[in-house]
């Protein structure tokens, strides 16, 4: 479970700040503030954890050309280039392509 990082615990952080600031702290606030403070920091590793726990990764297909393989295209041919094979020369029609799909 992920520390909730609430406005009630920035608000003591910060509160606890401004009076080391202003007067110092007693031992109790200083342990008080180093426990909010790692409390605050957990929250803080814990919400970058969830968030690079929910990334996916999509292999890359390398095949060098200026396609982003989602129906559109940037050869200017007006083809929907929709998968690799279509980026040859003959299978889309244009005069943009070389053999190996290549934009000239």
């Amino acid at each position: 479970m992920i520390p909730i990082i609430t406005k009630e615990l920035v608000d003591r952080i910060n509160a606890l700040a401004r009076k080391q600031r202003a007067e110092g702290l007693t031992p109790a606030e200083k342990e008080e503030q180093h426990q909010l403070r790692q409390q605050y920091l957990k929250g803080i590793r814990g919400q970058v954890i969830d968030q690079l726990s929910r990334i996916k990764f999509v292999e890359d297909e390398n095949c060098g050309c200026n396609h982003d393989h989602h129906g559109t295209n940037s050869c200017g041919c007006g083809q929907n280039h929709q998968k690799h094979a279509n980026h040859k020369k003959s299978g889309c029609g244009c005069s943009n392509h070389d053999d190996k799909g290549h934009i000239h």
